[in-house]
């Protein structure tokens, strides 16, 4: 069984465990963090079929006419190599961006500036470390030759990621607003195909692995708060408030850093 299953398989159940009972504490908190295993299906169900397509030639290689690619029998290669800056570099990080920009706007979302910096910071560390754990398991070649950390794709699971947290903030304002997120996140995902940086699968499978860090970190988030964050680098602000500095390590394939959230 190729590697890349064996690993879609086992975050899923991962993430399954440890959530299912922060979920049922939860429910007289916040909806937007009540765990429901039907929430699982659709990112769960884009991680297995990125994971099990990368294992079949004719469906990864799958590009909709994006990407000029050289084919030799059952071997594809890439006209051109990746360098220098592309859209999706920003692109990726547009949905998340859009909740600030919403909220100065006057758009009511679900939670404050405070709570959702921290939700985002969450999905953000959570996608980076499983991205890149996929990345060292799987071990695909990107259809440019570069490299072998193709599966899966970074920049789609990101704006995934941000598509979700959007689409959670403003349900209740608009549909149309997640839409837009994820039509910008599949617009993400789609460039990488274009750019020869990954296959099909490697989108499909990062767009799963950011909805579900997304989805885990609203269902971890009260108790993150409470039993770890509330107490760690926690300081007496004006008027007698509390300031709360979340940090959360993440890797992308190339830096390391923290995400900073910071509550008052």
């Amino acid at each position: 069984m190729n590697r890349s299953v064996c690993i879609a398989a086992l975050l899923c159940v991962m993430f399954f465990l440890p959530v299912r009972g922060w979920g049922q504490r939860m429910v007289q908190q916040d909806t937007s963090c009540r765990f429901s295993p039907a929430q699982l299906l659709a990112p769960a169900a884009l991680l297995a079929v990125g994971a099990i397509g990368s294992t079949i030639d004719d469906f990864k290689e799958i590009d909709f006419g994006l990407a000029e690619r050289k084919h030799h029998g059952s071997q594809v290669g890439a006209t051109h190599h990746s360098g220098g800056f592309v859209a999706e570099d920003v692109l990726q990080y547009v949905p998340a961006a859009s909740y600030y920009a919403l909220k100065l706007s006057g758009v009511k979302s679900v939670h404050d500036y405070r709570d959702a910096s921290v939700i985002l910071a969450a999905s953000y560390g959570m996608t980076a470390v499983t991205t890149k754990l996929l990345k060292e398991v799987s071990r695909v070649q990107r259809p440019n030759g570069v490299d072998d950390k193709s599966f899966p794709s970074g920049h789609s699971a990101v704006a995934f990621m941000g598509a979700e947290f959007l689409r959670m903030e403003y349900r209740d304002a608009s549909p149309w607003i997640g839409i837009a997120g994820y039509a910008v996140a599949t617009g993400t995902a789609l460039a990488r195909v274009g750019h020869n940086e990954h296959w099909i699968t490697d989108v499909i499978a990062g767009a799963g692995t950011g909805i579900l860090c997304t989805r885990v970190a609203y269902w971890i988030y009260p108790s993150l708060q409470r039993l770890l964050f509330g107490k760690i680098f926690k300081c007496n602000g004006r008027a007698g408030k509390d300031m709360a500095f979340i940090g959360l390590p993440y890797y992308d394939g190339t830096s390391a850093g923290i995400s900073l959230a910071m509550g008052f």
